[in-house]
């Protein structure tokens, strides 16, 4: 199964009551087993989570540390980027040149980097002196 195929599957179960906004994401871990994660929204916003964030955990969770490759896919009328946050929490588990594949349910895909999502981010480097 793609990565979009699996974040298309994923999709479905989000729980997006309020902003009826569902998001799916897939990842290959350095390992290469594939994980996955939804939005989940709560009524005290912003609380929910991400669907990137979700399939991070889950990676992180089964003990793995490294991404691969991420696809995220969304109803939207164009491919649907990561929002800042997420950016970030890719970009702790990803080189820069690692691929992110954005997609529409109606096949519309858009692919580039976390490097290219996230130029000059926050990186441990910064954190030398501590």
């Amino acid at each position: 199964m793609s990565l979009i195929a699996a974040a298309r599957a994923v999709r479905e179960n989000a729980h997006a009551p309020y902003s009826k906004f569902k998001v799916g994401a897939a990842l290959t871990a350095a390992s290469g087993a594939v994980y996955v994660g939804c939005n989940v929204e709560n009524v005290a916003y912003p609380e929910g989570t991400c669907a990137e964030a979700g399939a991070i955990a889950a990676m992180v969770a089964a003990g793995d540390t490294a991404i691969k490759e991420i696809a995220v896919i969304a109803d939207s009328p164009k491919p649907v980027s990561p929002c800042g946050g997420c950016r970030q929490k890719i970009a702790e588990f990803a080189e820069g040149d690692v691929k992110v594949t954005l997609a529409t349910i109606d096949g519309i895909v858009h692919e580039t980097t976390i490097a290219a999502l996230l130029p000059g981010s926050f990186d441990a480097d910064y954190m030398s002196r501590v």
